[in-house]
């Protein structure tokens, strides 16, 4: 990283040298809090995923011939550099993206957890021997793909970039990272910090548009496997790009619109507690596994509504490298005028707003992109905000009757990622945890993740399952041998 007149120049990771674009074009990155350019970073394209590609070819086989324990010391490496550098590549990811500081900060260690938690498993890629017939001997090997793409968003920049190396790493695979275009410098920075850890072309980080660079690793014939987590539109659109080209494996991690479900017997202190937590306000609401639908038994609705308003209402925007922030801005200008044509469109419906729905007042906020958590009631089930996945700091309450219609109004979306329910009774628990159609539920508690669990979603949330053993075997591809043998005697 260089200085020109004050705004950081980043470079690429490509072959273990740090490199600009091959056309020497770049990407401005601005505060999203003050609007102030802070850094640029190069605007790769096809040619410049095309030399990564190349360089992590020729690093794979190599690689792939490294010992499963030499490849997880690395990790750990890689870890221990995130660690030690853990406020500053923190501060870098609050001026690019906006969320508080505690959050980021929080995201540089669940980074360093996760890949010493894929270094830990790196010896449980095991065939298994099948008997098939005396004097045959029948195995399945796993094996690497080679180059794997990897594309993440623009929510919790170095967590994916710390969290969705370690599995393809470990597995024996290189990887060619794309960052979102809105958030790259914490990965370029990493890229710089951790260039000596892995040998040339293992890891590479190219940046730039996802129409551009994006689109190029997805179609590129030679990366047999990618991986992409994103809204549901844009995942959509790679499983197609891809296919068009060669054949694929991808899987996707994307977008949801997921349900909270409060039954009457439920303790209101920890619902409402529970729905602060799940709607992750304290990144704005951006995120996939936020749960932005609260569905209430209309016994108790008035009265949870009334509490959650109160301690919403409460939360304290204000500059993201506050440590008493609680909600920052939104990431770009794009979103902030999508979540704001949202609570348009909630004006038109004619919908019922507790609080929130406009900027915080103050000079403080009048360049950046912040708008206070919003709290609608009472919403109907045609409205747009409660079928269409928002990624803001906007939830929605719905009422319900009795069991059947949670389940129906939990379900009746295109959408099952994660999903919440607060119940004293453990037969409607486990009842919900087996009826709703999400990949990840918790019972009377959200948003935590435990490593060694599956997370990922069905219906159009995406496809595979990540942070566990599971992806790990995702990255490898099972071979079968068999071998006949002569008997002693014969």
């Amino acid at each position: 990283m260089v200085s020109v007149h004050d705004v950081a120049q980043y470079r690429m990771l490509v072959g273990g040298q740090l490199r600009e674009a091959r056309s020497g074009a770049s990407v401005d990155s601005s505060n999203p809090a003050t609007g102030q350019l802070f850094a640029r970073f190069p605007r790769g394209d096809a040619a410049d995923v095309d030399d990564a590609v190349a360089a992590a070819r020729t690093a794979f086989r190599a690689w792939w011939a490294t010992p499963p324990l030499e490849r997880a010391a690395c990790l750990q490496r890689l870890a221990a550099v995130i660690e030690e550098h853990a406020d500053e590549l923190a501060m870098l990811d609050v001026t690019d993206n906006g969320s508080p500081i505690r959050e980021m900060r929080r995201d540089a260690g669940i980074a360093a957890g996760q890949l010493r938690y894929f270094a830990g498993l790196a010896l449980e890629q095991r065939g298994e021997t099948i008997p098939v017939a005396h004097g045959r001997l029948n195995y399945t090997l796993r094996h690497p793909f080679g180059v794997v793409g990897r594309i993440i968003p623009f929510n919790h920049p170095l967590m994916f970039l710390g969290t969705k190396v370690a599995a393809p790493l470990i597995a024996g695979n290189t990887v060619v990272i794309k960052p979102s275009e809105h958030t790259s410098i914490s990965a370029l920075r990493l890229g710089e910090l951790a260039q000596d850890i892995f040998p040339p072309g293992v890891v590479n980080i190219v940046t730039g548009l996802g129409s551009e660079a994006g689109d190029a690793l997805v179609t590129h014939p030679d990366v047999r496997r990618l991986a992409f987590t994103g809204s549901a539109a844009i995942g959509r659109s790679i499983q197609a790009r891809a296919a068009a080209h060669v054949v694929k494996v991808v899987t996707l991690e994307l977008g949801g619109k997921n349900p909270i479900v409060v039954f009457p017997d439920a303790d209101l202190d920890r619902a409402v507690e529970g729905a602060m937590r799940g709607m992750n306000f304290t990144w704005q609401g951006q995120s996939c596994g936020s749960t932005s639908r609260l569905l209430v038994h209309h016994s108790i609705r008035e009265q949870l509504v009334g509490q959650l308003a109160q301690r919403m209402s409460a939360m304290r925007s204000g500059p993201p490298s506050d440590e008493t922030t609680d909600t920052g801005s939104i990431v770009h200008r794009r979103q902030y005028d999508k979540v704001l044509s949202y609570i348009d469109v909630a004006r038109e419906e004619g919908l019922r707003l507790v609080t929130g729905g406009t900027p915080p007042e103050g000079p403080d906020f009048t360049a950046g992109l912040y708008i206070k958590p919003t709290l609608y009631d009472d919403v109907p089930a045609d409205s747009r905000l409660l079928r269409e996945e928002i990624f803001g700091p906007v939830l929605v309450v719905v009422p319900f009757s009795d069991y059947d219609e949670a389940v129906r109004i939990s379900n009746d979306v295109a959408y099952g990622l994660t999903a919440s329910v607060f119940t004293r009774d453990l037969a409607t628990a486990h009842a919900y945890a087996r009826d709703v159609e999400a990949g990840y539920v918790w019972v009377n508690d959200v948003s935590m993740h435990f490593p060694g669990t599956p997370y990922g979603g069905v219906k159009d949330s995406g496809v595979g399952r990540e942070e566990s053993l599971e992806e790990i075997l995702s990255y490898t591809q099972t071979k079968n041998v068999n071998i006949l043998f002569d008997s002693p005697g014969s």
